[in-house]
């Protein structure tokens, strides 16, 4: 067979290039094998592969012009502008390295060549691969990294799979998440490690005093953990050295940190070295402190010399090769005090040391080159096989079909949740998810796990359902507890600690055929082991300091999953070792973490709709906590309302203004149903808010159940009065007035219905307990000049708002707010309203926007809050996305698979490059996949009708 490996740098030095040239080497012996760099960055390669492997290189960027390295006519100027443009198949967002030369010349290469098989190496290789290479040749993607936390240059993985021959990974976990994510428009899906390099690969003695990390000096590798550990190394064993190899950006920073803990004697930066294995051998212990690691193939080499590992056990690839206490031992990610322990382990007991290290030379042969090459031998040839007999080209349409089915707007499938990075996959657990799986069909697997179907439940309910898991196992036992109140969302109980086995027994008992989760802590809260919970009793000798116990929900969408985050903490307290007089709590709670028995008086708490044990502290009002009512209003209209339309064209035409066919403008404006999902959001993350209040112009929206008991719609007659020109269609005029709403709360959250809470929030976002508005300042600055007719009606208002501040607490202001939910006081209004009175009733006079308008709601009142000590400076993470602008839509689907965001807001730009009906289907698919369960103030809804009988939850604080 022909084979191509496609590179974007074959010169550099990387896990992915030595990978590369490894497996090419060895296929080498019985194929026609080629290597394809792309860019050419260094005058020589770092890695040398067997002379039968050919490599070639496209685009040269050793020289001052980005060319091709290829004879060409075509001046160096032509090539220098064509480098400056982006890549029309490669987002920069996911790999910037490429641009128009590039797809150029990858396309030149391709376009007529004979290799059978085409393998590329980064998910952005695969995109140009998919689109350039010949329909004959076969492809292959190898994943050299963790794809499900790859974020933003993953993205072609969601995008382009379905069009690959197979997709080949490097670990189990890795391999179910393509499964979940993909489906049947899966590709065939390979779990085949890296192989050793081949050749002769020494022994170590395991007595030379050396400790050696090998890997790119870049963050994800965490090269600085390693040293802080051994400053605490260094002190007990003073002979001992760490020897670190490899290079990259943060060398200096590393040698600076080594010069300040002065440890330049025993620890060394050797740079990057071509003869890893005779390291290796000249080593006692090996290390690993990589923040995600796909395989480690420094661990396997590391292991064929026989030396044992200590590594984070970070996703995916440590558990891979690692057998934990075993042939190497495992820490929790990020935990640099258990990586230390577990280094002055393994040099303190030498027969350990040895054990180990034997062990580890047992175990590495599965990473043989002979076998490893011997499957991918395998795999190419069944697909070249399948290719030659005419089988694959049905096969790769119909992936598409059922891609094309599964995709969003974008052509992304939406990703599943990645599995716990702890999670523990034993032929024992993986036979239990079977069963439950097959016992019940209310459940699936998604994210790694099993997971029950969301029917109606918000991520409050599952945060309440969490909190009864646990305590139905506590008080079936008769094992005292009692609810601890913290910062978090999600609940904690306290038990003593003398309960550890008790509790694990319990859980085991209670939940041996259930699909509940646990997640065995250690002192520093990491989650060090998850199982099912029936499988709880493998720890009872493991120590911890608490475990959090789940069940996995997902909606049926599988857009919206709620894991352990949402789970319920079981805390384990002692006596305090120092005070006997005092319990301490693995965590700080809201009264410390170090309680007197004293203040241990039972007293019942309340949350939801069950009665919990707590003591009385915490179920007294404590500094911090929101306890006013918080209200929420929205401003709202159908614009495709041909009766509002009407309406408008009379005010207009009133106004000595034109006016526009009101059918026409009706397809112009078509609702999209924002406000349902903006309440959705409200329903799903903040229940807390009491009251929703809806002002708009005689409508109201099909789908609101107006009966809710929390819902109100307002007129604007009601609020206006006999003040301002009705009708109005300025929405600073309809700002100005919320504050006569009859029955708002003196605080209120004023929502534009684009704007969507995006992740569980607690009033303190918005509000300080002494009753404090928040504000969200804006880095956008309005600009430096007077209001002028050029203005577009925001600047120009925020300019009279301005005016107004200077002109009373002789300041100016510089800048607008973000596109957040505006938290406000209705007394902060009521006195710009009656000091403001001239520019306020101007403004609420205005039919149409203006510019003498003053914007009240989303700017004067934050500054008027804040000079009057009212309202203060606050912090949100805030998404913006314009759908009508292309090159924001890529963000839709970052946020839907990350949700990174408190907030967000999807502005529509009628101007902008994407024609009206595309963005409807992308938000269209935006919206219910991000918020799939019906509010309780849609009419029948579950929710909803749970609403109306009085089974739905209440809030739980």
């Amino acid at each position: 067979m022909k084979i191509t490996f496609l590179l974007t740098t074959a010169d550099a030095v990387g896990g992915t290039e030595r990978a590369v040239f490894n497996q090419a080497s060895e296929l080498a012996a019985g194929h026609d094998v080629r290597v394809l760099s792309v860019f050419k960055s260094k005058a020589a390669q770092f890695f040398s592969p067997d002379e039968r492997v050919r490599v070639d290189y496209l685009v040269d960027l050793t020289g001052p012009v980005q060319r091709p390295l290829r004879d060409t006519t075509v001046d160096d100027a032509v090539w220098a502008a064509l480098s400056a443009q982006p890549s029309r198949i490669v987002d920069r967002v996911w790999e910037a390295a490429f641009n128009r030369v590039s797809d150029l010349e990858l396309e030149l290469a391709l376009q007529d060549t004979d290799t059978d098989v085409l393998i590329t190496t980064t998910p952005a290789l695969m995109a140009l691969a998919v689109h350039l290479a010949p329909s004959w040749v076969v492809t292959v993607h190898q994943e050299h990294r963790v794809s499900e936390l790859r974020g933003t240059s993953g993205e072609p993985l969601l995008r382009y799979s379905a069009k690959l021959d197979a997709l080949g990974v490097l670990s189990e976990r890795t391999r179910e998440w393509f499964a979940e994510t993909l489906g049947t428009a899966a590709p065939r899906l390979e779990v085949v490690p890296n192989a050793l390099p081949g050749g002769f690969r020494p022994r170590s003695t395991l007595e030379t005093r050396t400790v050696v990390i090998a890997g790119r000096l870049v963050g994800e590798k965490q090269i600085d953990h390693a040293v802080t550990a051994w400053a605490t190394v260094a002190r007990r064993h003073p002979s001992w050295t760490l020897r670190i190899f490899g290079d990259g950006p943060l060398s200096g920073a590393l040698r600076r940190q080594i010069d300040a803990l002065g440890l330049h004697d025993c620890v060394q930066l050797n740079g990057n070295s071509p003869h890893l294995a005779e390291e290796w051998a000249k080593a006692s212990i090996a290390l690993l402190t990589s923040r995600n690691e796909a395989f480690g193939l420094v661990l396997a080499e590391a292991q064929a010399a026989g030396v044992p590992v200590v590594s984070y056990d970070s996703p995916n690839g440590p558990r891979e090769v690692i057998i934990d206490g075993h042939s190497g031992m495992l820490v929790p990610t990020g935990d640099i005090d258990a990586l230390t322990a577990c280094l002055l382990r393994l040099i303190e007991d030498a027969p350990l040391r040895h054990r180990m290290g034997e062990a580890a030379l047992e175990v590495v042969g599965r990473f043989a080159p002979a076998v490893v090459t011997g499957q991918w031998e395998r795999i190419f040839s069944e697909l070249v096989a399948d290719r030659d007999a005419g089988r694959r080209d049905t096969a790769k349409t119909e992936r598409q079909a059922m891609h094309d089915l599964l995709s969003g707007g974008d052509g992304t499938v939406p990703a599943a949740s990645p599995a716990p990075a702890s999670s523990v996959r034993t032929g024992n657990q993986r036979a239990s998810e079977e069963r439950l799986l097959k016992g019940d069909r209310g459940l699936v697997r998604d994210g790694g796990q099993v997971c029950k179907v969301i029917e109606w439940e918000s991520p409050w309910d599952i945060v309440q359902a969490n909190l009864a898991l646990a305590a139905d196992v506590l008080e079936g036992a008769d094992i005292p507890y009692f609810v601890v109140r913290d910062s978090l969302v999600r609940h904690t109980v306290a038990v003593h600690a003398s309960y550890w086995e008790a509790t694990l027994k319990s859980l085991a008992g209670a939940y041996r055929d259930r699909a509940v989760y646990a997640s065995v802590l250690n002192e520093n809260q990491n989650a060090v082991a998850t199982v099912l919970a029936g499988l709880l009793e493998n720890y009872l000798g493991t120590p911890g300091s608490g475990v959090r116990v789940y069940q996995s929900a997902v909606a049926r969408s599988r857009t919206l999953r709620l894991g352990a985050v949402y789970g319920c903490t079981i805390s384990f307290w002692d006596d305090d070792p120092e005070d006997g007089a005092f319990l301490t709590s693995p965590t700080r709670t809201l009264i410390g973490d170090r309680v007197p028995k004293q203040a241990m008086t039972r007293t019942p708490l309340t949350l939801g709709a069950r009665v919990y044990p707590s003591i009385t502290p915490f179920t007294r009002p404590l500094h911090g906590d929101v306890t006013f009512p918080v209200d929420a209003v929205y401003t709202w209209v159908d614009g495709a309302d041909l009766d509002w339309l009407e309406r408008k064209n009379t005010a207009l035409a009133g106004l000595g203004l034109e006016t526009e066919d009101a059918a026409t403008s009706a397809a112009r404006f078509r609702d999209r149903d924002e406000l349902r999902y903006s309440l959705r959001s409200i329903d799903m993350y903040a229940p807390w808010i009491r009251n929703i209040y809806l002002v708009t112009d005689q409508q109201v929206p099909s789908w609101l159940d107006t009966a809710h008991p929390r819902v109100r719609v307002v007129d604007h007659r009601e609020i206006f009065g006999p003040r301002g020109m009705l009708p109005t269609y300025n929405s600073h005029a309809i700002e100005s007035q919320l504050h006569h709403i009859e029955g708002l709360a003196e605080h209120f959250l004023y929502f534009n219905d684009d704007v969507f809470v995006g992740r569980t929030l607690q009033p303190g976002m918005f509000f300080h307990s002494n009753g404090q508005a928040k504000h969200f300042m804006s880095p956008t600055a309005v600009p430096m000049a007077p209001a002028s007719y050029a203005d577009e009606f925001n600047i120009s208002a925020a300019k009279n708002n301005r005016a107004l501040i200077e002109a009373t607490f002789g300041q100016v202001l510089a800048h607008s707010f973000l596109h957040a939910p505006h938290p406000l006081r209705r007394s902060v209004l009521e006195e710009i309203e009656e000091y403001y009175q001239g520019p306020m009733a101007t403004t609420a006079a205005n039919q149409l926007r203006n510019h003498s308008d003053v914007s009240v709601a989303s700017s004067l009142h934050h500054y008027y809050g804040y000079h009057t000590l009212r309202s203060v400076p606050g912090s949100i993470s805030c998404g913006f996305v314009n759908v009508g602008l292309s090159d924001h839509k890529p963000r839709l689907n970052r946020i839907l698979t990350a949700r990174p965001h408190d907030v967000f807001c999807l502005n529509d730009f009628h101007d902008g490059d994407v024609p009206e009906e595309e963005q409807d289907s992308i938000l269209t698919a935006f919206l219910p996949s991000y918020f799939p369960v019906a509010s309780q103030f849609e009419k029948g809804s579950p929710r909803n009708q749970r609403a109306r009988i009085g089974s739905l939850p209440g809030w739980p604080m």
